[in-house]
């Protein structure tokens, strides 16, 4: 099950994570990054610089009040940071405000770490191994495991404090109880899924998840009732959250001095330094207690960021917890119920590694053609040119994840468009200062791209209609616009680019096409007033026809009137005889 999941929506180009991660365990696919879960120590690095918070933590809060719901006996195995991390009056109040949540006891993961203390005094007292590198973190557990595993000698071959806790706990309250750890660290859950050591942490929550609990419940720590805790007191092992604790408690409890030399690294970078000082053989005979983040546990990677600085924190705790050891007799006889033991192996990652050639030929698909083309910028989140190449062919990287590359693609189309468009490319500013300005516009405003790129759009063209959307944010398409001075007609889109508060033209040159369709125009008329001419000499034939047909029609009338009344006055008279 992934510890870390990611937010897709969020999640586009930006590679601050693969910068920030010092293992590389996060690939990039479709410009998104995914956690490779193989690679990962769990750091929580990238949780705490993603400018998006598109990097969740997934969390067990549901499943242990479910348990809670369901009336099973629930232990919370608290982790020592909380001394530096909670706000109370006494650490009674903590206990009491927690098992008002319902969990049956509140007991402190110090317990466990009094067990690991007096196994590394065994060790250091045997004084047999040629290192010893202590095994609390698991970040750090994981980090040498995978990308050391030369170095698994030296680990200490015992378990965490909280697996030591848990494995007290049920071999005390029995298997069935269910442990719950709390604390600043998120690896933890990876490590309770171990399964070397699987079945004694049930379940692991941090303080931001129980705070929001606590707070929808209305439960106030400071105003809980005292209730101490009743179990083994761990005394100077609640120093195990700051840097140097774990040799605090070696150093109180060890019966007699040994040989070993002792220090403490902390941080990601100063881990894997060592690391790699120890793998070259550098020094010898020394205790090291090593912690992935920085100042200890009391800066995990769950720990808000408003909290005291891990300075106040540990000057605190050191003034507040007495630096006295846990008494044999105390730790005895939880050592010989259980068993301590964990063996650490090789777990690193298989990734396959590409030749030289591979590597070439990927590096040419960015331009880099010679060493000096490989500026080695970590823009990318690698540190060097080779080993982006390297992610590329194992999957893990993307080619234009490369920003000068594609920066200079990018500008080289663009440059492309502005000398080849054959339309005139405008892009003005608010003030009217053009920004930018395609070849092109010389042959229609006599002005070169250098000469345009010191003038203001008014020195030779109205700038009306770029002013009206700068001011309206509203976009102008399909305009025609004539300078009738240049003998130029054009149709214009003028656009708003939010983005870079600019207004960016497109003049398409359609002179040719209005004059056709002028001459087109004249044309019609021509043919129109053509058309008039011949309809009125019509008119005028049709009306001198007419004029000819009635004088005609008016003679034949009177002529055949004459020639009736002829015949009639004919007619009459041979009737009287």
């Amino acid at each position: 099950m992934a510890i870390i999941d990611f937010k897709a929506t969020k999640c586009r180009h930006c590679y601050k994570c693969v910068r920030n991660c010092e293992v590389k365990a996060i690939m990039v696919k479709d410009g998104r990054a995914e956690i490779m879960p193989e690679n990962c120590i769990l750091c929580g690095r990238c949780l705490q610089i993603c400018p998006q918070s598109a990097k969740t933590l997934v969390s067990d809060l549901n499943l242990v009040k479910g348990m809670l719901l369901r009336g099973e006996r629930v232990v919370v195995s608290i982790a020592p940071a909380y001394m530096g991390l909670l706000k109370y009056r006494t650490i009674g109040q903590v206990r009491a405000a927690l098992m008002e949540l319902g969990f049956a006891d509140v007991r402190e993961t110090s317990e466990g770490a009094a067990l690991v203390t007096a196994e590394y005094a065994r060790l250091l007292e045997e004084g047999k191994m040629e290192n010893i590198i202590s095994t609390c973190c698991p970040s750090v557990n994981d980090l040498i495991e995978k990308y050391y595993p030369s170095l698994t000698p030296y680990m200490a071959p015992v378990v965490s404090p909280m697996i030591a806790h848990g494995m007290l706990i049920k071999q005390q309250m029995g298997q069935d109880v269910k442990v719950v750890f709390l604390g600043p660290c998120i690896a933890k859950k990876q490590e309770g899924q171990d399964a070397r050591h699987a079945g004694y942490i049930d379940a692991v929550l941090n303080f931001n998840e129980v705070n929001s609990w606590l707070q929808e419940k209305e439960i106030v720590i400071e105003e809980c009732e005292d209730l101490p805790f009743t179990a083994m007191n761990p005394r100077v092992n609640r120093l195990y959250p700051v840097s140097s604790g774990v040799v605090s408690s070696v150093l109180a409890t060890e019966k007699q001095v040994d040989h070993y030399r002792k220090f403490y690294v902390h941080g990601e970078k100063h881990c894997i330094e060592l690391c790699e000082s120890l793998a070259r053989g550098e020094f010898k005979g020394c205790f090291i207690e090593m912690n992935m983040c920085y100042g200890g546990c009391i800066k995990g990677p769950t720990v808000s960021d408003d909290t005291a600085s891990r300075f106040k924190v540990k000057l605190d705790m050191e003034e507040a917890i007495p630096q006295d050891p846990v008494p044999e007799e105390e730790t005895a006889p939880a050592l010989e119920a259980i068993s301590l033991h964990k063996a650490f192996f090789d777990r690193s990652p298989r990734d396959p590694m590409p030749t030289n050639e591979q590597i070439r030929e990927i590096l040419a698909m960015t331009g880099k053609m010679r060493p000096e083309d490989e500026l080695n910028c970590g823009a990318c989140g690698y540190p060097t040119c080779r080993e982006k190449a390297i992610a590329v062919f194992q999957k893990k990287a993307e080619l234009n994840m490369c920003i000068p590359f594609m920066h200079g693609k990018a500008e080289s189309l663009a440059n492309l468009v502005m000398d080849t468009s054959p339309n005139v490319v405008l892009i003005v500013d608010e003030n009217m200062k053009i920004m930018e300005y395609s070849a092109v516009g010389e042959k229609y405003f006599g002005k070169t791209r250098a000469e345009a790129l010191q003038m203001y759009l008014y020195e030779f063209i109205d700038p009306s209609d770029f002013q009206w959307v700068f001011d309206t944010h509203q976009n102008i398409h399909g305009k025609k616009v004539s300078y009738p001075d240049l003998k130029l007609d054009t149709l214009q889109n003028i656009v708003y680019i939010e983005k870079e508060n600019v207004v960016l033209a497109t003049f398409i040159d359609i002179t040719r096409e209005e004059e056709q369709a002028r001459l087109d125009y004249e044309k019609k008329l021509d043919t129109i007033d053509l058309a008039q001419r011949v309809i009125h000499k019509q008119m005028m034939v049709a009306q001198e026809i007419a004029g000819l047909l009635g004088e005609t029609t008016a003679e034949t009338k009177t002529t055949l009137t004459k020639l009736c009344q002829t015949l009639l006055e004919d007619g009459s008279d041979n009737g009287g005889m």
